[in-house]
């Protein structure tokens, strides 16, 4: 099947697309988006949260036909050319990333809940980050960075 989705505002286009293909691998290996990682492939760690229509999804458990004429915003998109996005440079800043696996999801989770909640307290943030899991960096530094961020 062909699928016609905005991939950080711009139309995309893929065909021959299976119809058990994830979203995720569209992403990936299609559309040579490598920023969403894929690690757990059952929505459980977050290292693959995009935006789909403005709602964060995990991209492993979305079909890649049900992004079919819908809007896509992925970590790459959070830039504005080579600027990075404020949560993106917070993250660079405060050293929250280490292997790197859990950073864009960690990233498009923090910079959803800044858009709703911009000055969110720590709760707030443990709340909108739980979803996603980091085996390297104890999560406190991830913790320093939306509060810069939200600053």
């Amino acid at each position: 099947m062909r699928v016609n989705v905005t991939v950080n505002g711009e139309a995309r286009q893929a065909d021959d697309v299976w119809e058990g293909e994830s979203l995720l691998y569209l992403l990936r290996e299609r559309l040579g988006l490598p920023g969403s990682k894929n690690a757990c492939e059952q929505g459980e760690c977050g290292s693959c949260t995009v935006y789909l229509d403005g709602t964060p999804v995990c991209a492993c458990l979305v079909a890649a036909g049900q992004a079919e004429g819908r809007e896509v915003r992925t970590v790459e998109g959070l830039a504005d050319g080579e600027r990075l996005d404020p949560v993106q440079q917070s993250f660079v800043d405060a050293g929250a990333v280490q292997c790197g696996f859990c950073t864009p999801g960690l990233v498009v989770a923090a910079h959803d809940l800044l858009n709703r909640v911009p000055n969110p307290s720590d709760e707030e943030i443990r709340e909108a980050l739980a979803g996603n899991l980091c085996r390297c960096t104890g999560y406190e530094k991830i913790l320093d960075a939306v509060r810069a961020a939200a600053k």
